[in-house]
C-alpha cells in the first residue's frame, strides 16, 4: 500500500483496520473478545450475521483458539418512538447480531434495548452494559453456573384462541411479575401488525389484541427505538427484541 498523504487514514483502506490494530495483538494472551459495533451496518443488515460470523471464525484460527469467547453487544434504543409498529433498520441489526450468538458457539448477548437514549447513538449509561458484560463473561469464560447472565429468552409460542402464549427458558430467571407488559405487536395471517396487551404468566407472556381474532404471529421491541420496556426477569436483566415470524 503506498504513503498515504495528509492524515493517517489506514483504517479506509482494505486491511488498514486489521494489518494495523488487530493483527499485531495475536501474540498477547487475552480471555475474550467484546465487540460493540454495528451502527454504520445498519442499511445492510443482511449481510451483516454472516460476516460477523466470518470474523470470528478468521479471528480465532489467528489465535489458534478454536473456541475464544466472543462478546456481542446488541445496538441500544436510538432515535424517535414510533407511532405504530413498522420496519426498523436497526432491529433488523439486531436480529442478525442476535442470530449470530444463536449459530455460533462460544458466543454470548449483550442486550442494551433500554439503557440508549433517542437523541446519542452512544449511551450514557456506560455502568449497566459493563454490569452485564461481566454476568456473560463470568459465565462464558469463568464457568460460574450460579449466575444469570443474561434475561429472558424467547424459545416457543402456542396460538390458543384470539391469544398467543410465548414461551421463556427458565434457566435464565424467572419473569418478573407485570400487570402489563409494553412493547408488544401482534398480527394475523395479513401481517397487519398492531399495539397488543401481554401479561405474564409463570414463565409465559400472553399476548392480544382487541380486533385481531385469528393471531398468527408476535414481535417485541422491533424498533429503533420501542420507548419503555418492562419485560425482564427478577434479576432485572431485560429480554432481547423478539419476533415469532422468522
Amino acid at each position: 500500500m503506498p504513503p498515504l498523504s495528509g492524515g493517517t487514514f489506514f483504517n479506509y483502506k482494505p486491511t488498514g483496520l486489521y494489518n494495523s490494530m488487530i493483527a499485531p495483538l495475536t501474540s498477547y494472551a487475552i480471555a475474550g473478545v467484546l465487540w460493540y459495533q454495528g451502527e454504520s451496518n445498519s442499511g445492510r443488515y443482511n449481510e451483516y450475521s454472516d460476516l460477523l460470523s466470518t470474523l470470528i471464525v478468521n479471528w480465532r484460527s489467528d489465535r489458534k483458539d478454536p473456541e475464544l469467547p466472543f462478546f456481542i453487544v446488541q445496538l441500544p434504543n436510538f432515535m424517535e418512538e414510533p407511532a405504530w409498529p413498522g420496519y426498523s433498520q436497526w432491529a433488523e441489526m439486531r436480529a442478525a447480531q442476535e442470530r449470530v450468538t444463536r449459530e455460533v458457539p462460544h458466543t454470548a448477548l449483550i442486550v442494551t434495548i433500554d439503557v440508549g437514549e433517542w437523541n446519542d447513538i452512544h449511551p450514557l449509561n456506560k455502568k449497566d452494559i459493563g454490569i452485564r458484560i461481566s454476568r456473560q463473561a463470568q459465565k462464558l469464560i469463568y464457568n460460574d453456573r450460579k449466575v444469570v447472565a443474561q434475561g429472558p429468552v424467547y424459545r416457543a409460542k402456542e396460538i390458543e384462541g384470539n391469544k398467543v402464549i410465548l414461551t421463556f427458558e427458565e434457566e435464565e430467571g424467572n419473569l418478573q411479575p407485570e400487570s402489563a407488559l409494553k412493547g408488544f405487536a401482534i398480527a394475523g395471517a395479513d401481517g397487519k401488525f398492531v399495539w397488543a396487551q401481554a401479561l405474564t404468566e409463570g414463565n409465559k407472556v400472553i399476548v392480544w389484541a382487541d380486533g385481531v381474532t385469528q393471531p398468527v404471529m408476535v414481535r417485541y421491541a422491533l424498533a429503533d427505538n420501542p420507548g419503555e420496556l418492562n419485560l425482564r426477569n427478577t434479576e432485572g436483566l431485560p429480554a432481547a427484541p423478539l419476533r415469532t415470524d422468522y
